[in-house]
């Protein structure tokens, strides 16, 4: 156990941490803590079923209680009023004192007489000790399993007691006997008194914040779906000055839920909405497999984080982010925060493409559909528009057409109202499909689901990734079988096959219109005039560059010391990469071994199961620049449009919002 002095720094509103003494609480692992109203006492429960009290300031130990035959699960210091409980030692004592000692013993009283801890084990006992007498209260037998939370109401002279044998126990202090028994079948981590003790939360292994009426036992709160195990609650924290509740996810989510509704609470109330959610923050993304820009000025990030939901967070400064997100009471203006949550996949989400406007997010998962969601960022809107079923395995690549309107069209000016054209999808049963979007209406949720336009059986094995040529003529697929076909939007036959990798193919990109690539030496035409270029990432630990003039390997990267899982192209920009990482920017360079001239020559980036995104000098092959933050596999890279690789003015940044394509690395 270690106690730590904190005091806010005076430079920033950063808090500075120091180290005070640090302490062997228990011979066993410490299970549980709880920490006084005063902030000078803190209780700790180990596994080997002792409960020790401890001065934080002093550092020793103040009480030692032994009693449970388990582990200790759940600890709660409270205050009660000797004459309201079976206890009421004060009037005892005084009997037994001359009346020359009752001035001390009322003085001691004060602050020492009413002080309980209360504390629950594996063996579903709740104990309660008395902290001026050092010995045991009472002992509460009635869960049949672990008991999780307590908490203590002085306005009803109530205790509560919740665990994991589904029910939730409210006792009354005077005479230590159950008052109420409620069932709230599943199992409960939280619980806690609400609204002067007339109200109770629980929280638990389904992910839903109910709220209980104390009298009457009955739940008020609406019935909610069920949330999956890695969303399962395992704390809500409250305090009295809060006018919300803070839930721990098993995620490693952290969402704020407004009870200030619950103040309309009246005994006749039958029913109230879900509590609402003001606000979440992400501790951990844990693994994310898939990133993209959205939003019309791209200052959000949808990521695929190893989970069924997909999260959309901010990136933007405070100074730009509440005018963008129009929402308030959301109160995520710092870079990360979380905005919301699409909800709808049963299973993990691989894959996931944006169109042209960032309005418009295609999705694929393992549960073999894909989901094509409207985004809204300025009326804080994200709603799943439509969802495509119809593979018979796992989806891992989606696409949508990049090519953008005519600046005239009502698809330009409301691209919210005008979904893609099209959506391509590509899965595990080694078939492609085209989706024609122009015939689903809003809502097919509900509806007769829709149907694909055409199938087509593309590989011999797993398909990992799919794009649409910028003229959405043509789109392409890579494989596990080592190749990428090359294919036409409009009756999906093949145009071309690229052959070359020695391994399964991760990733494939079409060139961005207008780039120009003379590469002397190279097999073929060494151009690929005006059909542009094709860039590949493989197994094999190569980057290859395609001519889609005549299908031909026009060069071949070679550096990374593992499969290569994502490859991009940089727009064109003027600019330059440094020739050496100056001193603030060590943590955004890695090396940056030779200037290159970013307006003629055009850039690719990759990124690998080695941990690195390498910069690529797609003219010369060369590696300009080497980014080695991460620690583990690079499974996603995404590029944020820019006024020089877009032509639509929606799309493009003012000069200072605009950012450097390879910082910050951490989202990359």
């Amino acid at each position: 156990m270690r106690i730590y002095a904190l005091a806010a720094s005076d430079l920033d509103d950063k808090i500075e941490a120091e180290l005070l003494r640090t302490l062997k609480p228990h011979a066993a692992p410490v299970v549980v803590t709880s920490v006084d109203r005063t902030g000078t006492l803190v209780a700790t429960g180990g596994a080997d079923g002792v409960v020790k009290v401890w001065d934080i300031r002093g550092g020793f130990i103040t009480h030692t209680f032994h009693g449970h035959s388990g582990l200790v699960s759940a600890l709660h210091f409270f205050e009660v009023d000797p004459s309201r409980t079976g206890d009421d030692e004060s009037s005892k004592k005084r009997k037994r004192k001359s009346k020359g000692d009752e001035g001390q013993i009322e003085a001691n009283g004060e602050t020492t007489v009413g002080y309980r801890l209360a504390s629950g084990g594996e063996d579903g006992k709740v104990r309660i000790w008395n902290l001026h007498k050092r010995n045991s209260a009472a002992t509460l037998d009635a869960h049949m399993s672990v008991v999780r939370t307590l908490d203590y109401s002085p306005d009803e002279n109530l205790l509560l007691s919740g665990g994991r044998d589904k029910t939730v126990i409210l006792w009354d202090a005077r005479s230590w006997k159950a008052r109420s028994t409620v069932a709230v079948l599943e199992e409960v981590e939280s619980a806690g008194f609400l609204q002067q003790g007339t109200l109770f939360y629980t929280g638990g292994e389904t992910a839903r914040l109910r709220v209980w009426a104390v009298d009457s036992g009955r739940e008020l709160t609406e019935e909610q779906d069920e949330g999956t195990e890695t969303e399962a609650i395992q704390e809500v924290l409250h305090h009295p000055d809060w006018s919300y509740l803070l839930t721990v996810h098993a995620d490693q989510t952290l969402i704020l839920h407004s009870i200030q509704d619950l103040d309309a609470i009246t005994p006749s109330t039958q029913s109230i909405p879900p509590v609402s959610i003001l606000r979440r923050i992400c501790g951990s993304h844990g693994q994310v497999i898939d990133v993209a820009y959205i939003g019309t000025d791209k200052n959000m990030l949808a990521l695929a984080t190893n989970s069924e939901d997909v999260r959309i967070i901010n990136i933007s400064s405070p100074q730009t982010s509440s005018s963008t997100n129009g929402n308030s009471s959301q109160e995520g203006n710092y870079f990360g925060a979380d905005v919301a949550l699409l909800k709808g996949h049963d299973d993990i989400v691989i894959a996931m493409d944006i169109d042209w406007s960032g309005h418009w997010l295609a999705t694929g998962a393992k549960d073999n559909t894909a989901r094509l969601w409207r985004l809204d960022p300025t009326s804080n809107s994200y709603e799943s528009y439509a969802t495509f079923t119809g593979h018979a395995e796992s989806l891992g690549a989606v696409t949508l057409p990049k090519s953008v309107p005519q600046p005239d069209s009502q698809a330009f000016k409301d691209p919210l109202n005008h979904p893609p054209s099209f959506l391509i999808t590509g899965s595990q049963d080694q078939t492609i499909k085209k989706w024609d979007i122009r015939h689903v209406s809003a809502g097919a949720e509900s509806s007769k689901p829709p149907k694909s336009a055409y199938t087509r059986k593309a590989h011999e094995k797993d398909i990992n990734a799919l794009a649409v040529h910028h003229s959405s003529q043509f789109f392409a697929s890579a494989s596990q079988d080592r190749t990428v076909k090359i294919w036409t939007v409009e009756d999906g036959s093949t145009v071309g096959i690229l052959k070359g990798h020695k391994r399964g193919v991760w990733s494939v990109q079409f060139s961005p219109p207008g780039t120009s690539l003379h590469i002397p030496g190279a097999s073929g035409s060494g151009s690929g005039g005006n059909k542009g270029f094709v860039l590949t990432g493989s197994g094999d630990k190569t980057v290859k560059i395609w001519s889609l003039a005549d299908y031909s390997c026009l060069m071949t990267m070679e550096g990374h010391t593992n499969s290569v899982l994502k490859v991009v192209w940089l727009p064109p920009s003027v600019g330059t990469l440094p020739e050496t990482v100056d001193e603030d920017e060590g943590d955004e360079f890695a090396s940056a071994p030779a200037k290159v001239d970013r307006s003629k020559n055009p850039l690719v980036a990759s990124a690998a199961a080695d941990g690195l995104v390498k910069i690529w000098d797609a003219q010369s092959g060369e590696c300009a620049s080497t980014l080695d933050n991460h620690t583990d596999r690079v499974w996603a890279l995404a590029v944020r449009p820019t006024s020089a690789s877009s032509s639509s003015p929606s799309t493009s940044l003012p000069p200072s919002r605009k950012q450097r394509l390879w910082s910050p690395p951490r989202l990359q």
